[in-house]
Parts: structure tokens; C-alpha cells; sequence
């Protein structure tokens, strides 16, 4: 991945490198080979010691965007001393003990729920002398498809669009599927149990919340199926017959609830983050610093609406042109997180894509005070349900009100893609191997 060779100007040259920096440092052969190694019998991951001798059997499971990377390092590292193992992602590698099974995402797929089945079967199989290992990364939601009784596929695909379509955050809509599922909301641990379950996650939510990361497969559940309700009355969701009455048959007792905290499920249960939104950021800061750049993490929670946070993204950039606050330009100024988009129509796009058109319509009026280029991207390199990553925009793609109002009729009908790749302003990486949310910066100069 060379995003930055074909950069027009030495902006976008910089802002294009800051993006690959930060995706590489959060690929999982460079954050595994920081994070885990084998000592003798003993695994080390971040600051935890297991001791691999005390146990029969070693598995791997798990899903995401990320796993495939995992396991191979995984399979690098301990070899042979894996016993077994399957995980499921879209893009699959191959491994010589570890099954690289396929499922797709957004939206759960038959494929991905029979590839789960392997992974459920390994788990169901644990006893207290397994030591498993079970990678949890961003997308393994729609991944690892585990239907609750009484819930077919086709009743969380449906769950699953109205959500998406919904503009509901990433924890409300897990609130809904931990509840339809057998292994998310704590189900991987609790059938996992009586085994020593070590989590290897790599994050794609905001605050690293751990039962929100692929709807919290090993960690306790805070929700419960009330809350799920909340939801679908919140957001005025029409769902499957089935769904309603899971629901509703589990916020009157009449169904058992996901763990909770303090349930023994747990209680040989370790989790370790391994990265998130800030290893991304930090090393794109880094880029931007050796370049010479004064920079500035905005943040790395940033969500909501797309096109209303590109504003304020924008807005901070004309602040360092019009005042030098709070940097001298040239600056960059970064940022993370995950902002949704509410569909209201029937376009191609996602939140890097609407975030990217609605930054070039503000930069017009950046354009009055200097140069600036604002690049957004997916870090796993599929925005929404596209196969772009998102886009790079500055102060010259729009010109004039023509072009502007019809960035913004593309905006209402949620059609940013064709708009964006109509003035060749699309970034393909193709699958990038991680996940650990989105990643923009914003180069800003006077000259």
C-alpha cells in the first residue's frame, strides 16, 4: 500500500502518508510483535505471563476484520503448541492449525454462520485444562453469526439493515444483537467455561468499551433485553416477528439474560486490548511530526452525524489559518473515532465518504484563508457497506455553486461515493488486515 505516490501536491503527499502510517502501525503483525511472545512455556501477552505447560490443549477461535492477521501471528509465534483453532473474517488467510473460515459483513451471511459453527464447536469442546485463545476484532459482529433459538438468519439480516440504516451508535445496535445471539453480550465465555480464556482484542469502538468490541463475546453484559427494546422503540425500528418476541419474552423473565458482571463465567476470563483508534493516531501524528508539521489530536471519540463532525473538523483548520490557534500552519490536525450516518436515501456511500464530501463543501470557504486537504478513511479499507476506504478532498474540488449543491443533493441521497469518484477523489486500499475505526487528518497551510 502506497497511498501517497500519486499524491498531487506535497499535501496530500503528507496527508495520504500520515493515513498509511497510521494503518500499519495497527496491522496486527506490528502490534503482535510488540505484544506477544513465548518465553519457554510461557506466553507473554502485553504484561500477563501464561504459563502453557499447566494446560492439555491450546485453541484459537474468534472473528473480525483483523483475525486473519492475528492467527497468522498467532501461528508465528506459539507453532505447533496450538492444538486447534478456526476464526472468521471476510478476507481469509490460510494457516497451517488455525481454519480461516469466511463471513461477510455488514450484514451476517449463511456462510458466516456455518463457518461459526466450527468456532462454537471448538469452544463447547474446552474444558478447565484448554487454554483459549480467542481473538476479538472490530466487525466480528456481523462475522460470527450465532442465532439465538427461535432466530433464523434472515431475521437478524433484517435486524441487521434497519439498524444500519438507522443511524443508532454502535452500542445501541449491539444492545439488540447480544440479545438475538448465543455467543455474543459474555455467550463465547460462558460456553467457554470452566477453560482459561485469554481475549486478544483489537479495537474499532470509541472508549474501547469491551462489550461493545464484536458485541462483547467474552466480557460481561451491562445491557440487558429491555435496553434492546429501548432501542427499536428509539429509532422507531420495524423488525422480524421472532425478534419482538425474544425480546420482549426476555425483558419479562420468561428468557435467561446474558452475564452479568460478577457472573463465575469470568472468573478465568483475561482481556487484553492490544490496539485501538490511538495506536493509529499516534503514529500518524508521528508522520506528520517528522515531516516537519505542527499537529494537533483533536480526538480520537469523535462520533455522530458524519457530515455535521466534518465541520468542525474544518472549522478548526480555517482557526489556524485565519488566527494561529491553537497551531501555527502548517499544521495537521487529527482525528478518530466513529460517526454514523442516518440513511434517508438509496446511494453508496458510508461515514468516511460523507464525512470526506461534506468537508469539501465547507473548504471553500478555507480556501479563502489558505490550503488545506482533509483525507478520511476506514482503516480496515471498506467504508459502510463499499469496497473504497473513504476519500481525500481539499480546497479545489468543488468549484463553484453548481458543484457544491450538488454535493449536497448527493449528500441527501446518501449517494457520496459516485460524487467523490466522480472528481477522482476516492482512496482504494483494498482489505488492509486491521480495524481499529476511522482515521482523518487535515493539512492546513498559507502558502
Amino acid at each position: 500500500m502506497n497511498l501517497a505516490s500519486n499524491a498531487p501536491t506535497a499535501r496530500h503527499e503528507a496527508a495520504l502518508a500520515c493515513l498509511e502510517a497510521g494503518i500499519a502501525a495497527a496491522h496486527p503483525e506490528r502490534v503482535l510483535e510488540s505484544s506477544l511472545r513465548l518465553d519457554g512455556d510461557d506466553l507473554h501477552v502485553a504484561d500477563a505471563v501464561y504459563d502453557c505447560s499447566a494446560y492439555d490443549r491450546c485453541v484459537v477461535v474468534g472473528g473480525g476484520k483483523a483475525a486473519a492477521g492475528v492467527a497468522e501471528a498467532l501461528e508465528r509465534v506459539l507453532g505447533d503448541r496450538i492444538d486447534a483453532g478456526a476464526v472468521v473474517t471476510y478476507d481469509p488467510g490460510t494457516g497451517e492449525r488455525i481454519d480461516h473460515l469466511p463471513g461477510d459483513h455488514p450484514v451476517p451471511s449463511e456462510r458466516g454462520v456455518e463457518s461459526t459453527r466450527r468456532v462454537v464447536d471448538l469452544v463447547a469442546r474446552a474444558d478447565e485444562e484448554t487454554l483459549v485463545l480467542c481473538v476479538v476484532t472490530g466487525g466480528a459482529s456481523a462475522l460470527l453469526p450465532a442465532p439465538a433459538e427461535g432466530i433464523s438468519l434472515s431475521d437478524l439480516q433484517e435486524t441487521t439493515e434497519r439498524l444500519l440504516e438507522s443511524g443508532a451508535e454502535i452500542d445501541e445496535m449491539n444492545a439488540v444483537r447480544k440479545h438475538l445471539s448465543m455467543l455474543k453480550g459474555g455467550g463465547l465465555a460462558r460456553l467457554a467455561a470452566p477453560a482459561t480464556v485469554v481475549s486478544l482484542v483489537f479495537s474499532d469502538v470509541v472508549g474501547n468499551d469491551l462489550g461493545v468490541v464484536a458485541s462483547g463475546p467474552t466480557v460481561p453484559d451491562e445491557t440487558t433485553y429491555d435496553d434492546a427494546l429501548d432501542v427499536l422503540a428509539r429509532y422507531d425500528l420495524s423488525v422480524p416477528d421472532a425478534v419482538r418476541e425474544r425480546l420482549e419474552h426476555g425483558a419479562a423473565g420468561e428468557l435467561a439474560e446474558t452475564p452479568k458482571p460478577g457472573d463465575p463465567t469470568f472468573d478465568r476470563v483475561e482481556t487484553h486490548v492490544l490496539a485501538d483508534g490511538f495506536t493509529a493516531l499516534d503514529a500518524a501524528r508521528d508522520e506528520a511530526e517528522r515531516r516537519g508539521f505542527e499537529t494537533l489530536v483533536l480526538s480520537s471519540r469523535v462520533r455522530g452525524e458524519a457530515r455535521e463532525a466534518a465541520k468542525t473538523h474544518v472549522a478548526v483548520g480555517e482557526e489556524v489559518l485565519a488566527t494561529s490557534e491553537p497551531l501555527d500552519p502548517p499544521a495537521v490536525v487529527l482525528s478518530g473515532g466513529e460517526t454514523t450516518v442516518t440513511v434517508r436515501g438509496d446511494g453508496e456511500g458510508g461515514p468516511n465518504l460523507e464525512y470526506a464530501l461534506a468537508a469539501a463543501v465547507e473548504c471553500s470557504s478555507l480556501g479563502r484563508l489558505g490550503r488545506g486537504v482533509l483525507a478520511s478513511v476506514d482503516t480496515d479499507g471498506r467504508d459502510g457497506g463499499t469496497e473504497v476506504a473513504g476519500a481525500v478532498v481539499d480546497e479545489s474540488t468543488l468549484t463553484g455553486r453548481d458543484e457544491r449543491a450538488a454535493a449536497r443533493d448527493a449528500l441527501d441521497r446518501n449517494d457520496a461515493l459516485p460524487e467523490l469518484d466522480r472528481h477522482g477523489c476516492v482512496i482504494r486500499t483494498g482489505p488492509t488486515g486491521t480495524n481499529v475505526n476511522d482515521l482523518r487528518v487535515l493539512v492546513v497551510d498559507r502558502g
